[in-house]
């Protein structure tokens, strides 16, 4: 058996056969495969030999050495020694060790103000209440432990998570957060550490292997071969306990998908895809049941052990998670009231005079302690004054685990094992600059956020047939109803209400697309947080992606009205309002995207879509002509986005100076004249003609297509500016999209 063996749980220990499936990489197929469970291994990081696995190809020695390290042995003591015998750098693990000193956030609520109460005063009359979230919050977690903080509702476990992942704004949080002795910048912590929400935030629509064959396609650099990235993946999913599922879609209330711990630990798997050192979580075991909760914790059980420093929030744990974790820290109200290994909770309280009953789960007793006394008088005030004299009794113990590495040379030992492949480089003299705040160029970025949307929409094809049966619907009623003009004066008319339907329905149509960012607005902020892609590779992707289906709409819309209705132009003609159409739904489409990005609930959007659009068709020029316009509701005219569609299509329309529209005693048509008989009106012709001194018969043309034009106010920007002008909108909602974006997607609590 030949290959290169690939450890799922990083733990540097003498392993006999323990619950995590073990995988060499076949030389010949380059193939993950299983060892048999029966044979006897060493335990050597999974990032520290998939990172020589490409390598192994070409370099013999590599392989030779990366299978001394981790081949199968027949004696467990023989291996450790050869592995110990191997030179510090590449086998002792540099600790990590993050540190936060007396956290402080509070918040400030304005009250009406109650002349009995003890509040400072504001300006305007109402009173300032503070409220404390966090109160000199302290504590330590190392690298190869869980550390969980507990708590009723409202006690501030979320807010100490944000805190700590650098979720709350520096100017309001008061305290320290250092890793190895140093203050962690905000860019480095963002490629070297991880925060998983307490929603599962995923493609309903993807497979659990694409999901995270997805997050490794922008988490890991392009300098990682394909291979490399699918032998992580695979990896990953066995760590995860996801095999049985990888082939199954995620699922939501419509598709049947994945169970919930499963999609729980998809959720974690995306955000450790690149190794992080250390993973934040809030509630990762909310909402499972007892079963899932405890695999979900056991795994991260495992990523702890890899080398990884874990802290997460969660509401009430098992008798048998409360076993797989290291350090807790149990708050109430904003204040610490425990915070230690789960082992000394029974001296703790014993010492409090509140000794924990036998057989008693030891957080309910704990949590239900605090809730009691929280309801009393005196409050928790008591039980927090004696954890500051405990912890300062205990504090010797606990500062001789200090580390002693620096956050560079743990770093450099990290990297060297093969943890942060998100871009990191050796060369860490310069820890800000030595990592690359994106994995992939922007490019990279735009080709694998296109791929995940194209294959979100093959597998929703029905989004798209509504939208085209929308558009084709709206198109047949319209060539029935206005079917084959004629160029009598009603004609005209009727053309003009067709256009002004046609060019605002373009937009109407857009409206559903709301919906698609607002799907997408909590992952596109999960992953932007920490750099998964840029901002501007999103926007750039989106628009670029959505072009195909608005040609294909376009198309069918004027193909479906254009010669139904018998427009004038010809292939040229049809050409141009083709184009219009085009960059109707262009513009339209803009413009709902960045609405979709300035309001957060879909139906307050449609109703912001449907009245300004509603403005739009009003002001284009089709009820009142610009002439007509009062001054002070000009400028609305010109930043009408139906303006400009509907005067091209009208220009395409009239601009032909010898076609007439109007002749001789058509002139009558529009007046109660136009009921008498032809008789007559030939006499008013010739009485008419007399007193202007023009001979005008009943085959004189009285009014041409640029009389039209001339009677509708439009003269002033021609036929194809209009087409660029109604595109420019396009682009320019494009770009207030990204802005929108980058102000509104901080996901930072101030």
């Amino acid at each position: 058996m030949s290959g290169l063996l690939v450890k799922l749980s990083p733990s540097k220990r003498v392993a006999g056969n323990n619950d995590l499936p073990l995988f060499y990489v076949n030389q010949t197929s380059m193939e993950p495969q299983r060892y048999p469970r029966d044979t006897p291994r060493v335990s050597v990081t999974f990032a520290e030999l998939l990172m020589n696995v490409e390598d192994a190809r070409n370099d013999q020695s590599v392989a030779r050495r990366t299978l001394e390290m981790a081949s199968p042995i027949t004696s467990s003591t023989s291996s450790f020694d050869t592995w110990t015998s191997a030179p510090a750098s590449s086998i002792s693990s540099s600790p990590f060790v993050l540190s936060f000193n007396d956290l402080t956030y509070s918040v400030k609520s304005q009250k009406r103000f109650n002349p009995l109460a003890c509040y400072g005063k504001s300006r305007n009359g109402s009173s300032v209440n503070t409220k404390i979230l966090l109160n000199s919050i302290s504590g330590e977690a190392h690298e190869g432990e869980m550390m969980a903080v507990l708590g009723a509702s409202g006690s501030g476990k979320s807010t100490l998570i944000d805190a700590l992942a650098n979720r709350i704004a520096k100017d309001s949080l008061k305290g320290s957060i250092t890793l190895n002795g140093e203050v962690l910048e905000s860019r480095l912590q963002k490629v070297i550490s991880a925060y998983v929400m307490q929603d599962d935030l995923l493609f309903p629509m993807l497979t659990v292997e694409e999901t995270l064959m997805f997050s490794a396609e922008f988490r890991l650099p392009r300098s990682l071969s394909k291979k490399k990235k699918k032998a992580r993946v695979q990896a990953l999913i066995d760590q995860l306990g996801l095999r049985n599922a990888a082939k199954t879609v995620i699922g939501d209330e419509g598709h049947r998908g994945v169970s919930g711990g499963e999609r729980r630990r998809v959720s974690i798997g995306i955000d450790i895809i690149h190794d992080p050192i250390i993973l934040f979580l809030d509630e990762p075991t909310s909402g499972l049941d007892s079963t899932s909760a405890y695999m979900v914790i056991k795994v991260l059980q495992r990523i702890a052990q890899s080398g990884s420093i874990v802290i997460m929030s969660i509401h009430q744990p098992s008798y048998r998670i409360m076993g797989l974790l290291d350090k807790l820290i149990f708050l109430s109200r904003g204040n610490t009231v425990y915070s230690g290994s789960p082992t000394h909770l029974p001296q703790f309280f014993s010492e409090f005079e509140h000794p924990i009953p036998e057989n008693e789960n030891k957080t309910e007793f704990a949590l239900d302690l605090i809730r009691e006394l929280e309801n009393s008088a005196e409050g928790t005030k008591t039980l927090v004054e004696f954890h500051k004299q405990w912890r300062a009794k205990q504090a010797p113990s606990y500062n001789n685990r200090n580390t002693n590495v620096t956050l560079k040379e743990a770093i450099t030992a990290s990297i060297s094992r093969g943890k942060l492949v998100s871009g990191a480089t050796n060369n860490t003299s310069n820890l800000t600059t030595s990592f690359q705040t994106f994995a992939n160029p922007f490019w990279i970025e735009m080709i694998v956020i296109g791929k995940r949307a194209i294959l979100n929409s093959r597998r929703q094809p029905e989004l798209l047939a509504m939208r085209l049966g929308a558009v084709m619907v709206t198109g047949i009623i319209l060539a029935t109803m206005f079917t084959n003009l004629d160029n009598s004066p009603k004609g005209v008319q009727e053309r003009l209400g067709f256009f002004a339907f046609a060019m605002s329905t373009t937009f109407y149509t857009c409206a559903e697309a709301i919906p698609v960012f607002l799907q997408e607005r909590y992952i596109f902020m999960r992953e932007t947080a920490y750099n998964a892609y840029r901002r501007s590779s999103y926007v750039l992707s989106q628009s670029i992606i959505s072009i195909p289906a608005l040609i294909f709409l376009s198309a069918s819309f004027a193909a479906t009205t254009f010669w139904a209705v018998g427009l004038a132009g010809g292939s040229s003609g049809f050409l141009f309002f083709y184009l219009t159409i085009l960059a109707s739904f262009w513009a339209g489409s803009s413009f709902v995207t960045f609405l979709s990005g300035v309001v957060s609930n879909v139906m307050l959007g449609f109703t912001v879509v449907v009245a300004i659009l509603a403005y739009f068709l009003l002001f284009s020029g089709f009820f009142i002509s610009r002439d007509r316009i009062p001054l002070y509701w000009i400028w609305f005219h010109y930043l009408s986005l139906v303006k400009y569609p509907y005067e091209g299509v009208l220009q395409n329309e009239f601009e032909d100076r010898t076609k007439c529209f109007v002749r001789g005693v058509q002139i009558f048509d529009n007046s109660p004249l136009g009921q008498v008989p032809e008789a007559m009106k030939l006499t008013l012709l010739k009485s008419m003609s007399g007193v202007l001194g023009i001979n005008v018969t009943a085959e004189t043309c009285v009014t041409t297509g640029i009389d039209i034009l001339k009677q509708q106010g439009i003269t002033d920007i021609s036929k194809w500016n209009c087409l660029w002008i109604t595109v420019a909108w396009g682009f320019f909602f494009r770009v207030l999209f990204y802005f929108t974006l980058l102000i509104g997607s901080k996901n930072k609590r101030r």
